[in-house]
């Protein structure tokens, strides 16, 4: 059997996170070997992944944007079809595309202590080899979304979609459309469907809390007339990170008075439109779900004109035209789109073994929400609950390269976080999201305490993952 090809570091992703690892490796530690695999045709992750209509960013393009790399559309919310030519572009100007491998599905990773290095196992029957694995490979499942089983869904006549498989070529043009769900997907899909659907209703278990925001940042408008791209992108990005984390300390530290605003700014915007206490006045507290943010008040434009309205019930069964409802109602539709959620999935679904003893990623607690405890050499990028993901992800690319950088300087060949007994398990994720509970217990688990607590915090995490020691307590070198 031939000797497989050995690499330095192999990041596992083509998406946003794995090209911003890509860069920061080239430019930190310009002296590895190292290759992007992606089990898709062209990198994008899920911005090549999502095809429905209206797809977009639900966090503004200055923190989900790369600080090497300036977004310079002047939409804050920018479509999809926008942020994947800036991952095109950037990829190529850095030579990143060139390192990228599709079709590369990695299905195992098996280390071997004797060897120092990960083995990994790819779909197509073929191995590679490395010193460092790096997965940026997202935290969901890319074959298949989730959808609630529903009874007798083969009655239905019309077409059911979700939009994770959106068709191309579904027609919807002057049908009836029903768009089950309440998240992030869902409020984009509904005001873009209903601008040539005939009606589009919005069918929701409960309310979410959602928030208007302008396509375009006045701000990052006025500081590109006066500096530079690289210096107004930095100045724009900071100004965002510092209000989101001031919004969010608000809202946890006086939850009521943050629920009240958040629902007058509906109120004012379908001005009597809508129920607003009935479909968009949650149960739950602000930030106990992620906010649902809608550019230039789309959906709340949608409520008025009376192209698109929202249902607050349950669903008992499908019937041949439509659904039926707990409250007895009744909704007719030629076509269902089921924006009910993810799958999550850990770590691109790779299983891994270590010494040959199959590794349980739940029985252990995760370290500067990065790495995992007894699990050498691999770190994961992952973003924030609360605000961008590229934020922590940008973060957590800088940390491994100080940290590639420090075990070179001191000729170490292994790094492997080691848990405390005395620190205290909590769940790695305190989110009420549906499809946070669905999936949670597959997860590893956080701690009480740093560096095994996840703060949710930029600025915090700027600081610690940025200038913070490697060489802590937790961490064994060897």
């Amino acid at each position: 059997m031939p000797t497989p090809e050995h690499l330095d570091v192999i990041i596992v992703g083509a998406g946003i996170s794995g090209i911003d690892a890509a860069y920061h490796l080239q430019t930190r530690c310009p002296g590895k070997t190292y290759a992007i695999l992606d089990g898709r045709d062209r990198l994008g992750g899920t911005w090549d992944l999502f095809k429905y209509p209206g797809i977009r960013s639900d966090s503004d393009m200055y923190t989900l944007g790369f600080p090497f790399r300036p977004w310079t559309n002047p939409d804050s919310i920018a479509d999809g079809k926008s942020i994947l030519a800036y991952l095109d572009d950037t990829a190529a100007a850095y030579g990143i595309d060139r390192k990228i491998r599709y079709r590369h599905r990695v299905d195992t990773a098996k280390w071997s202590s004797a060897a120092s290095r990960w083995t990994l196992g790819l779909r197509d029957g073929s191995t590679l080899t490395c010193s460092f694995l790096f997965l940026c490979s997202g935290y969901y499942n890319y074959d298949r979304g989730y959808t609630p089983e529903l009874a007798h869904r083969e009655r239905f006549r019309g077409t059911v979609v979700h939009p994770q498989l959106w068709p191309e070529q579904l027609d919807y043009k002057s049908k009836r459309v029903v768009v089950i769900g309440s998240g992030a997907t869902a409020v984009t899909l509904v005001p873009e469907l209903a601008k040539t659907a005939a009606h589009v209703t919005m069918l929701q278990r409960s309310p979410t809390y959602v928030v208007s925001v302008p396509r375009q940042d006045p701000i990052a408008a006025f500081v590109r007339g006066k500096l530079s791209p690289e210096v107004a992108f930095a100045v724009t990005r900071w100004k965002t990170v510092l209000l989101g984390m001031g919004f969010y300390a608000y809202c946890r530290r006086f939850p009521e008075h943050a629920k009240r605003l958040l629902v007058k700014q509906v109120t004012d915007r379908v001005k009597g439109s809508v129920d607003v206490a009935a479909h968009f006045t949650p149960s739950y507290m602000p930030w106990d779900q992620r906010l649902c943010f809608v550019p230039d008040s789309d959906l709340f434009r949608a409520l008025r004109d009376g192209s698109a309205s929202v249902v607050t019930d349950h669903i008992t069964e499908f019937t041949e035209r439509g659904l039926a409802l707990r409250s007895g109602a009744k909704l007719e539709a030629d076509v269902i789109v089921t924006a009910t959620g993810l799958e999550l999935q850990g770590f691109g679904g790779v299983a891994f073994t270590v010494d040959d003893v199959p590794f349980d990623p739940p029985k252990h607690m995760v370290y500067r929400g990065m790495m995992m405890s007894d699990l050498p050499n691999l770190a994961f990028s992952v973003g924030y609950t609360n605000a961008s993901w590229t934020l922590k992800c940008d973060l957590t690319s800088r940390y491994v390269c100080r940290l590639l950088n420090h075990m070179d300087e001191h000729h170490l060949r292994t790094c492997t976080p080691r848990r405390d007994p005395s620190v205290a398990e909590r769940p790695l994720l305190d989110f009420q999201s549906g499809y946070v509970q669905r999936s949670i217990q597959n997860f590893p688990v956080q701690g009480d305490r740093l560096p095994w607590k996840l703060y949710q915090n930029y600025a915090l995490d700027y600081l610690m993952m940025g200038r913070g020691r490697l060489d802590d307590a937790a961490m064994e070198f060897a």
